[in-house]
C-alpha cells in the first residue's frame, strides 16, 4: 500500500429511493445514461472512476482544478439531459470534492480523504457542488466560479469539523440551475416541507429528523393534485 495526495469527487442521486419506487426500469435507464456522460467527462478532465456502487459514483483526479471543472461540467451536462424529462423523473446528483491524503491499494483508495469527500457531498444541493477547505485553497481564483462559505461543518464519523464551500456561478446560481427549479408555482395547491430540527441532545439523531422531511416530501409528491416545492428551494 502507498500514500498519495488526490482530488476526490463523490456524487450521489438525490431522492434515488423515490425514483426507484416509482419506476425501477426508467430510473435504471436514466442512471445508466447519466453515468456514461459522467464517465466521459471524468476522462476528459484527466480523472478516473474508482467505483460506482448503487446510485453513487466516486472518482479521483491529480488536480483539484480538474476535479472542480469536471464537477461543474457534469452538473451542466446532466441539467441539459434532465430538461427532456418530466420534473418528477429528473435525476439530480449532489457532488462533493475533497483534496486529501489517501492510501492506495491497486485501483482502490482509502482514508479520511475519501470519507470527507462523501461528507462534503452531503452538504451539496441537488444539481450543486460543494468543496472542502483544502480544495478551495487550491482552486480559488483559477476558475470562473464563486464560492459561498458554509463555515466549519460537523460531519458524521470525522473527528474535526470540515471547512466547506458551496460552488456557485458568478451571478450566484448553482452550476445546474434550471428554469424549472424557479418557484413558478402552477395553478394548483402547493406545499413546502421545511427541515425538522433535532431537539434532542444526541447529534446522531440528525438522520431521523432529515428522514422525516424526506419521507413527507416523497409521500406528498405522489398526490397528483398537489404541487410539492423542492426541498432545496425552501432552505
Amino acid at each position: 500500500m502507498q500514500r498519495k495526495l488526490a482530488a476526490l469527487l463523490s456524487a450521489d442521486v438525490q431522492g434515488y429511493s423515490r425514483l426507484m419506487g416509482e419506476d425501477e426500469e426508467a430510473t435504471v435507464r436514466t442512471l445508466t445514461g447519466h453515468r456514461k456522460v459522467m464517465g466521459a467527462l471524468i476522462r476528459d478532465h484527466r480523472g478516473r472512476v474508482v467505483d460506482s456502487p448503487g446510485d453513487n459514483l466516486f472518482a479521483e483526479f491529480g488536480s483539484a482544478v480538474d476535479a472542480l471543472a469536471c464537477a461543474v461540467a457534469i452538473q451542466q451536462a446532466l441539467a441539459s439531459r434532465n430538461a427532456d424529462l418530466p420534473d418528477q423523473r429528473r435525476m439530480r446528483f449532489r457532488i462533493g470534492i475533497n483534496l486529501g491524503d489517501v492510501i492506495t491499494d491497486g485501483e482502490r483508495v482509502y482514508g479520511d480523504g475519501v470519507n470527507i469527500a462523501a461528507r462534503v457531498q452531503d452538504l451539496a444541493d441537488p444539481g450543486g457542488v460543494c468543496i472542502s477547505g483544502t480544495t478551495y485553497d487550491q482552486v480559488e481564483g483559477k476558475l470562473a466560479l464563486a464560492y459561498e462559505f458554509l463555515g466549519e461543518q460537523p460531519v458524521k464519523n470525522i473527528a474535526k469539523p470540515v471547512r466547506a464551500y458551496r460552488v456557485v456561478t458568478p451571478d450566484g446560481r448553482t452550476p445546474a440551475s434550471e428554469p424549472a427549479e424557479m418557484l413558478d408555482v402552477p395553478g394548483r395547491p402547493s406545499i413546502a416541507v421545511l427541515p425538522f430540527a433535532n431537539m434532542s441532545s444526541d447529534p446522531d439523531q440528525e438522520y431521523f429528523s432529515d428522514g422525516i422531511a424526506e419521507d413527507l416530501i416523497t409521500d406528498l409528491s405522489k398526490l397528483s393534485g398537489l404541487f410539492v416545492i423542492a426541498r432545496n428551494s425552501t432552505d
